[in-house]
């Protein structure tokens, strides 16, 4: 049975290209991890994936806004081993949707996970998960809280 079955509730994931949408789709959902690129917003079960150039450009921020209402959560995910971050400050307070922060590749010898969470918190989400999807780790915290 794949993990994405004890979800309940149905989350957009939002970020920049490369910042591990995808994969934690997959890893929710039980499958195995490969990379593809994400070209269109792909909407499986109750996992919203969306391309990161919607997230980076503002023409096509648009459909991020659209498909929002599609969700019970908006997941901003944020890679630790990013050098900015895309989200301005506040930005939670224009959502009508609870939203949550993700730290994603925790396990990246690189990244600075405390650096990316310190940005979510300035957008203003409710809660931060840290996952990493190669470990597993954070994952089951993640799901209990979308459960």
């Amino acid at each position: 049975m794949p993990r994405l079955a004890l979800l309940m509730r149905k989350i957009m994931l939002v970020g920049r290209v490369g910042s591990g949408k995808t994969t934690l789709t997959q890893v929710l959902r039980g499958e195995q991890i490969s990379y593809h690129k994400t070209q269109y917003i792909n909407h499986h079960d109750v996992v919203i994936d969306t391309p990161g150039e919607y997230a980076e450009t503002k023409e096509l921020a648009r459909g991020l806004a659209l498909y929002s209402y599609e969700a019970d959560v908006i997941g901003l995910l944020l890679s630790a081993t990013e050098p900015f971050s895309l989200y301005p400050p506040n930005l939670t307070g224009s959502v009508n949707r609870e939203v949550i922060g993700i730290v994603t590749r925790i396990d990246d010898p690189e990244g600075d996970a405390d650096q990316a969470e310190r940005w979510l918190e300035l957008t203003g989400v409710g809660h931060i998960f840290r996952v990493s999807a190669v470990t597993g780790e954070g994952v089951d915290a993640l799901l209990a809280h979308l459960a």
